[in-house]
């Protein structure tokens, strides 16, 4: 089988290692640093992240949920190394939707997503499972929308925003999306009828700003 590095090694890391296996690929997950590695007690190969350049021949995923160091991660090493898309089979997409995501880099679409059609999607985000996004939705870099979460139609997701398990985003007017702010968090369970501020926390049903 083909190796892909994983970057990470918590539970995050793991799914897309799934998602690897899934594709056909073998994937070697990297610690970032000794005491991570020392901790590793999966059935599959792990390396130091020191040791990253030696693998450059092979394409790479980050599997770190977390928004922030995915981008720094991308920051280090995005003219040294070539970052994949991972795909899980299950996955479904409207027309040419599917297309679309693959000419970008470092997405992770896992099991059961569903994509309808004329989204734009950023790169490097994660779609975690089953996970609905709408028509007419913007994604920018460095979002992870977490599982079982609905994105109606005609919103737009900031950078590096992190939309919470089960969160539902009410649709768009017709002529103005509904905006998520950049670095905004929204908590689990939430449901947003009206757009969110930037740097901020939101939850409840309705969403509202508690940080």
């Amino acid at each position: 089988m083909k190796r892909l590095g994983i970057f990470g090694t918590s539970g995050m890391a793991r799914e897309a290692g799934d998602i690897a296996y899934e594709m056909g690929y073998t994937p070697i997950y990297i610690a970032r640093d000794q005491t991570e590695l020392d901790t590793w007690h999966f059935h599959a190969e792990a390396i130091l992240e020191a040791d990253v350049l030696r693998y450059r021949d092979i394409p790479f995923i980050i599997g770190i949920g977390e928004n922030l160091i995915r981008q720094q991660l991308v920051q280090r090493y995005e003219r040294q190394i070539n970052f994949f898309n991972l795909i899980h089979p299950s996955a479904t997409f409207g027309r040419e939707q599917r297309s679309l995501i693959e000419k970008l880099q470092g997405i992770i679409v896992c099991a059961g997503v569903r994509f309808t059609n004329n989204i734009k999607v950023g790169n490097f985000c994660i779609f975690n499972q089953n996970v609905t996004i709408a028509h007419d939705v913007i994604v920018e870099d460095f979002v992870h929308i977490a599982p079982g979460s609905i994105i109606s139609g005609n919103v737009h997701i900031g950078l590096r925003s992190w939309i919470g398990a089960g969160t539902v985003i009410n649709q768009g007017e017709n002529n103005r999306k509904l905006h998520i702010g950049t670095d905004t968090i929204i908590g689990s369970g939430t449901v947003v009828v009206k757009p969110c501020e930037a740097n901020a926390v939101y939850a409840g049903v309705p969403a509202k700003r508690i940080k």
